[in-house]
């Protein structure tokens, strides 16, 4: 039998950096709030970091002072790493000492997709999944915990899903397949 192919699109990759030096926020935005190049807020009266948005490629990250960064938007871990240097990059222009490599930890990466555009029984996955929450009255999708990979699926009516809470772009997949599965031995998808 063929192996299905899934239509999964990351949409977003959050990841938490350390750059091991400390920052001083209030020199980093004093210097960089007339860069056209990046978008840059700080209020630390409201959050204690400074909220750093690159345009290449378009992700955000927030900077704190303890040399932590959290970074969000990449599309790719390629993109993650490309926005880790160009923000190590930046921060190295206006007097930050970085030494070493950063340390990059991939936290959670959101895809979305579809089941080869298949309809899917919610109710009796709901009935015979363990894991499986469903309740239209609250949300029109199902949520289903897969145990391993420990992702996080949405699943809706017409096939579309959403998983959450990979580790990597692999384990997406892995965690798509391995749900694509369980829902064949159940006859979860409608003709």
């Amino acid at each position: 039998m063929k192996k299905p192919e899934f239509n999964i699109t990351v949409q977003n990759i959050v990841s938490s950096i350390d750059l091991f030096t400390s920052i001083d926020l209030v020199e980093i935005y004093q210097t960089l709030i007339d860069d056209e190049s990046v978008d840059i807020s700080y209020n630390p009266d409201r959050f204690p970091g400074v909220i750093l948005k690159i345009k290449n490629p378009k992700v955000s990250s927030l900077v704190f002072n303890s040399g932590k960064l959290v970074l969000t938007g990449a599309k790719t871990t390629e993109n993650v790493r490309i926005g880790v240097t160009t923000i190590s990059e930046l921060l190295k222009k206006v007097g930050v000492v970085i030494t070493e490599e950063p340390e990059i930890i991939i936290q959670n990466i959101v895809a979305s997709g579809n089941f080869n555009q298949k309809q899917l029984n919610l109710e009796l996955i709901a009935l015979w999944l363990d894991h499986a929450m469903y309740e239209p009255e609250q949300f029109p999708g199902l949520i289903f915990r897969l145990e391993k990979p420990k992702n996080v699926l949405l699943l809706f009516q017409s096939g579309n899903l959403v998983c959450t809470g990979g580790k990597s772009e692999e384990q997406v997949h892995e965690a798509v397949a391995k749900t694509y599965e369980l829902l064949e031995e159940i006859n979860a998808f409608e003709l």
